[in-house]
């Protein structure tokens, strides 16, 4: 265990962009979905349009932010993260880019099953992949993007809770490591 500076303790400019502007794109756009449940038919499909179109949206600074991840060191977890935490931590993010490409890629595949196109909010149309037509296979993706979606809202509210948990219980600032400002735990593993 070493003792690290702020700035190791701390996420980058750029991975806190991605992270931000990601989580805010996925709640609206489980809001949009949860929405088009409670609309007319005719509202729903306009409101699909949007939840398809956010979601290819998020695939590709999923990827972007993928890619940023891979290619730049991120800070150690606070040296006060029990094992537990630490293995919760990791496989929560796991399961964050699981969801953030699966969902999507998903959800495109069953439009794509049905022979639909993605209207990217009339800037340009997503052809559907060339998979093939089977409305059947793609009314049974789109029930696993639905449980997935599920999943993903919980997975939220429990990183949530986490991030709670260290800024207010532990105080090693834990919310703060993806924040510009705020005091961060100095003291961190390697």
């Amino acid at each position: 265990m070493g003792i690290g500076n702020i700035g190791q303790a701390r996420y980058s400019a750029v991975s806190m962009i991605f992270h931000w502007v990601i989580a805010v794109m996925v709640i609206w756009n489980w809001r949009l979905a949860e929405n088009a449940e409670h609309a007319t038919r005719e509202q729903a499909m306009a409101i699909f349009a949007d939840h398809k179109a956010l979601g290819i949206a998020i695939l590709a600074l999923s990827l972007a932010r993928l890619l940023w991840r891979l290619t730049h060191k991120v800070p150690p977890l606070p040296a006060n993260y029990a094992t537990w935490e630490r293995v919760l931590a990791r496989t929560t993010h796991v399961l964050f880019y699981v969801l953030l490409i699966g969902l999507p890629v998903g959800g495109w595949l069953a439009n794509s099953l049905a022979g639909r196109e993605i209207d990217m909010f009339g800037l340009f149309t997503i052809p559907p992949l060339p998979v093939g037509r089977n409305g059947e296979l793609g009314s049974r993706i789109f029930d696993l993007h639905a449980a997935g979606g599920t999943i993903m809202v919980y997975l939220i509210g429990l990183h949530i809770l986490g991030a709670l948990k260290h800024t207010f219980f532990d105080r090693d600032g834990g919310i703060f490591r993806m924040l510009p400002f705020g005091r961060v735990s100095r003291e961190v593993r390697r």
